[in-house]
C-alpha cells in the first residue's frame, strides 16, 4: 500500500541502495527501483521530469526532484474556518487565517428548520466569500511566483471558494490534505507534508 513519506526519510531509506544491483525506471512522473530483494516506486509531490532506464539503481534525478523547492499557495477550508499562506520552499512567507461560526445540523422539522437552514446557509455563504477574499488579498504578490497551490479540508467547502479564484485550481496538486482545523498550525505543520512523496514498497 502506498503511504507519504518526508522527502528526507525517502532519501535516508533509499541511500543504502544508490548504485547497487538492480534497474531504475524512471517514466516522467515516478522512479521504479528493483532490486533482488523488492521494488520501491516513488513519486515526488511536484512531478519528475525525468525519463530513462538504467541497470542499476541510480537515484540521482530523484533526489534532485525530492530537493527542488517550489513557491506553494495553501488554501485550507472548512465551515467554521479557513488558513491562507505562500510558502517558499518550507518557509511560510505569508498567512492569514480566519472564522466564521456555522451552526450545525438542526434536528427539529417545520418552519424552525426552514428558518435555521437559511440562517446556516447564510453563515456558510459569509464564510466562504471572507475566505475567497482573503486568499485574493493575500496570494496576489505571489501569483506569478507561485508554482502548485495545495489544497485541503472540506473539498465542498474548498471547491466554493475556488469558483471566485479558478487559477488556484488550475495550480493545484493532485493530493488533498486532510486538515481537521485550518489554524496557523495547521499551515506551519504542512510543510513536512508537502514535499512529502508517495511510496509503493513490494517485496521480490
Amino acid at each position: 500500500m502506498a503511504r507519504y513519506v518526508g522527502r528526507e526519510n525517502v532519501r535516508k531509506r533509499l541511500e543504502p541502495l544508490a548504485g547497487g544491483q538492480g534497474r531504475t525506471t524512471y517514466t516522467g512522473e515516478a522512479a521504479r527501483i528493483a532490486t533482488a530483494a523488492e521494488t520501491i516506486t516513488v513519486r515526488p509531490p511536484f512531478g519528475l521530469a525525468h525519463e530513462g532506464v538504467y541497470e542499476r539503481v541510480e537515484l540521482g534525478p530523484l533526489f534532485d526532484a525530492l530537493a527542488r523547492d517550489h513557491v506553494v499557495a495553501a488554501l485550507l477550508v472548512r465551515l467554521g474556518g479557513y488558513a491562507v499562506g505562500v510558502f517558499e520552499g518550507e518557509r511560510l512567507v505569508a498567512s492569514k487565517v480566519g472564522s466564521r461560526f456555522v451552526k450545525g445540523r438542526h434536528k427539529k422539522g417545520g418552519s424552525s428548520q426552514s428558518r435555521f437552514r437559511r440562517r446556516r446557509e447564510g453563515q456558510e455563504r459569509e464564510l466562504i466569500e471572507d475566505a475567497a477574499e482573503t486568499a485574493a488579498r493575500v496570494l496576489a504578490p505571489y501569483r506569478d511566483r507561485i508554482g502548485h497551490v495545495a489544497l485541503g479540508g472540506d473539498r465542498a467547502a474548498v471547491k466554493r471558494v475556488l469558483e471566485s479564484l479558478p487559477w488556484l485550481e488550475e495550480k493545484a496538486l493532485t493530493r488533498f490534505f486532510a486538515v481537521p482545523d485550518p489554524r496557523l498550525r495547521e499551515l506551519e505543520r504542512l510543510p513536512y507534508e508537502l514535499y512529502a512523496a508517495e511510496v509503493d514498497e513490494e517485496p521480490a
